[in-house]
């Protein structure tokens, strides 16, 4: 994984840009506008002449779900559970969720990849925080384990030295006791497993001027 995403805050991520406007007339439907907005509740208000008539179920979720990619991506699950909390049917919320995977405005196999990407290069989250967040947002399991996969053993490693060593610029002081907990936690956090989060901070330490020996009752071996 070489190249680094501005994602998941920024534009740009496949299928979610501005241009889901443009291909939503292969849809049927078109993003709302000016005079046209959508109540949060899933209804519409009415036109500038007051002459439109309410729209379909279909045409409010298609609303709908174009906001909210345009502002930024969203897995399938989260469309939906938004369609519901605005009252929109569940037959409609799934007829124009459908058509949006057709089309390419859902993906939650390039959502799950960026995802994956951006949030280690950026938050050094390893593969267990990643698919714990995946999950929360309803991305399947298998999907999961393909985005988290991608992700090299040897890269993951080399991210937690990279944490640990800024880490350990703002210990220096403490005994070492707490220098080792801290560490220790802040890889933990981020889904580091134990042993390879032992082993990282024990050759930092090392590396730093720590004998090995005393470090050997304070640190299990990893």
């Amino acid at each position: 994984m070489t190249r680094r995403t501005e994602w998941p805050d920024g534009a740009g991520f496949p299928g979610a840009a501005g241009d889901a406007e443009n291909r939503s007339g292969r849809m049927g439907g078109a993003a709302p506008e000016d005079g046209a907005a959508v109540r949060d509740g899933g209804g519409s208000l009415p036109s500038r002449a007051g002459s439109e008539p309410p729209r379909t179920p279909e045409e409010q979720a298609r609303a709908i779900c174009l906001r909210l990619l345009t502002g930024r991506p969203r897995t399938r699950r989260q469309l939906a559970d938004a369609l519901r909390e605005r009252g929109i049917p569940d037959e409609a919320a799934d007829e124009v969720l459908a058509r949006f995977e057709d089309v390419g405005l859902i993906d939650d196999a390039a959502f799950a990849d960026a995802w994956v990407e951006s949030r280690h290069h950026g938050r050094g989250l390893a593969r267990r925080a990643l698919a714990r967040e995946l999950r929360t947002k309803g991305v399947d399991s298998a999907l999961i384990d393909q985005a988290v996969g991608r992700l090299d053993p040897e890269q993951e490693e080399a991210t937690a030295r990279e944490l640990v060593d800024r880490k350990l610029r703002t210990t220096r002081g403490l005994d070492r006791d707490k220098r080792l907990r801290r560490l220790a936690g802040m890889l933990a956090r981020k889904g580091y497993p134990e042993g390879l989060a032992l082993r990282v901070v024990r050759r930092a330490l090392e590396e730093e001027g720590e004998d090995p020996e005393i470090l050997d009752s304070h640190l299990p071996d990893a």
